[in-house]
């Protein structure tokens, strides 16, 4: 067992109900290497789930830890701008159970749901008269203006790796966020029901 266990839980998510039985997640990505299934561990990350759930929902952002010593689990949830905190809360409980179920065992997880939506940056640019390129972005609100721009750099680079002759892609790190398609990926929402892009809650 490592010294601490890390779960990164990334709610990048829609509108859409996303169940761990009703949708397929964009992805769940473990590291093996460690046992959380029991015990201490397993406690702390139900505790931490719970937080996350709770704290996230209120603006969209959260990154906390629970327990302690070799116990201590990390934990980060983020729900799109353009999603509403019913749909945020939504997701974000279900990406816990996802990781819950799919993976008691590991030490760094990463759960999101995604069906066919927008981001917090977005642009567009025709390419002919009649295509047009629609991409977005997003970071955690964790990082650093500089450091954003970093993940995204890298994130946008490996698109010619990654997505060579696509027409769409999406390239997903634990901090950030890059996509482009050839058809519109935003949601046009009331300011009401979106989370505000400059709150930053820090646990």
């Amino acid at each position: 067992m490592t010294l601490s266990h890390h779960l990164l839980l990334l709610g990048v998510l829609s509108l859409w109900h996303c169940s761990a039985d009703s949708a397929d997640p964009l992805g769940v990505f473990c590291n093996k290497d460690t046992n959380i299934g029991s015990g201490n561990a397993s406690a702390d990350f139900d505790d931490l789930s719970v937080q996350l759930v709770s704290k996230a929902s209120t603006n969209g952002f959260v990154a906390i830890s629970f327990g302690s010593g070799q116990y201590l689990v990390h934990g980060l949830a983020q729900c799109r701008g353009d999603v509403g905190k019913e749909g945020c809360s939504t997701c974000i409980q279900d990406a816990a159970k996802q990781i819950r179920i799919r993976q008691a065992d590991g030490e760094d997880q990463i759960a999101g749901c995604e069906p066919q939506n927008a981001g917090l940056g977005k642009g567009q640019t025709k390419l002919t008269p009649f295509v047009t390129l629609y991409a977005l972005v997003q970071c955690t609100r964790d990082l650093s203006p500089l450091s954003c721009a970093q993940c995204l750099a890298i994130a946008v680079g490996n698109f010619s790796d990654f997505c060579y002759n696509m027409k769409g892609c999406r390239v997903l790190y634990s901090s950030c966020y890059a996509r482009y398609e050839l058809y519109p990926v935003s949601f046009r929402l009331g300011s009401a029901l979106m989370f505000s892009n400059t709150q930053k809650v820090y646990p």
